[in-house]
């Protein structure tokens, strides 16, 4: 064999559905199974041994034809048999085999080492395209074939045994080497629908850091509060304990101070005591035991991540400590 000479060699690339899902013991039985599918085929397509050329690629098989071998044969009943082994296979298996196959007719070199040529890039890139994953996935197919665009108007488009072109879709691929057309087949199915690409939330301004969210004040921070006008300095919020440490103060932009005061021009702060003193007095009154109370001075409104940005005080008032206040002690 001229070891420089290229031949026009159909060239078959077989992948095996998320082969690297599978572990270091699944692995070699799904392997076992491939090789099992495609000898089969070839036997019974009548297609001899020495006219394959065979090379693993630990999750497939690259596959070269002797050109003596009618194209034909390879599409339709080598096809049909490939299909109905796999599927054969996959009545015991919990998760069954799916194989994507690309062919294309080109010329091709072989060496000590293998095969090589653009056929044989191409015919890979077909197996592997993102297409042929989707579209195996989304019709829950055992197996897909996709066709160059010169195999399909060469081979395929002229029918044959077991060959209908009517049951192949078009679709365009981006590959390395650019933009190309492809044909894909589900064996036993009408022409499929390519499923559409799946739109990559990365430049995708209703997902690309929730840009429907992002800079918008009514989210920053609590969504229900921050940056709202009608929170911003509400004496009714400030200096209140319950929402100091909340979401609304939170992780946004730290509040103005609270001036606010009361009707009667004393403190929000002091009306608070005042109201802790009457209750005291009511519980002495009823002869309950006062219950220990707490009481805040300061400015709550101006924190961030808990840590007060003014002089703050929070103390514990009990009955007797009301009483020596009361005597001015």
């Amino acid at each position: 064999m001229d070891l420089t000479e290229a031949r026009y060699e159909l060239v078959i690339s077989v992948d095996a559905r998320r082969s690297g899902e599978y572990d270091d013991v699944d692995k070699p039985r799904m392997r076992a199974r491939i090789y099992r599918v495609l000898e089969a085929a070839f036997t019974h397509a009548k297609v001899a041994r020495d006219a394959v050329h065979m090379e693993d690629r630990g999750d497939g098989v690259l596959l070269a034809v002797a050109s003596r071998i009618a194209v034909t044969r390879l599409l339709g009943l080598w096809l049909v048999e490939v299909h109905e082994n796999l599927r054969d296979e996959n009545r015991a298996l919990r998760v069954p085999l799916g194989l994507r196959i690309g062919m294309h007719v080109g010329p091709v070199r072989h060496d000590a080492r293998g095969i090589s040529g653009r056929a044989v890039d191409l015919a890979c890139r077909l197996a592997d395209s993102p297409v042929a994953r989707r579209l195996l996935d989304a019709e829950k197919a055992d197996l897909v074939l996709v066709a160059s665009n010169s195999l399909y108007d060469d081979v395929v488009s002229g029918g044959g045994k077991f060959i209908e072109a009517a049951r192949y879709a078009p679709a365009r691929l981006e590959l390395k080497e650019g933009e190309v057309t492809a044909w894909f087949h589900l064996p036993g199915r009408p022409a499929p629908e390519i499923p559409a690409e799946p739109r990559s939330s990365a430049g995708d301004p209703s997902t690309a850091g929730d840009r429907s969210t992002a800079g918008d004040p009514s989210t920053a921070g609590d969504p229900s509060t921050a940056g709202d006008p009608s929170t911003a300095g509400n004496p009714s919020t400030a200096g209140d304990p319950s929402t100091a440490s909340g979401p609304s103060s939170t992780g946004g932009a730290r509040s103005a101070p609270d001036t606010s005061t009361g009707t009667d021009g004393r403190a929000d702060g002091d009306e608070a005591e005042d109201d802790d003193e009457d209750e005291a007095e009511d519980d002495r009154t009823a002869g309950r035991r006062p219950e220990a109370r707490y009481t805040v001075h300061g400015d709550m409104s101006q924190h961030h991540d808990n840590v007060y940005q003014q002089p703050v005080h929070i103390g514990r008032i009990t009955d007797g400590a009301r009483s020596r206040k009361e005597r001015g002690e």
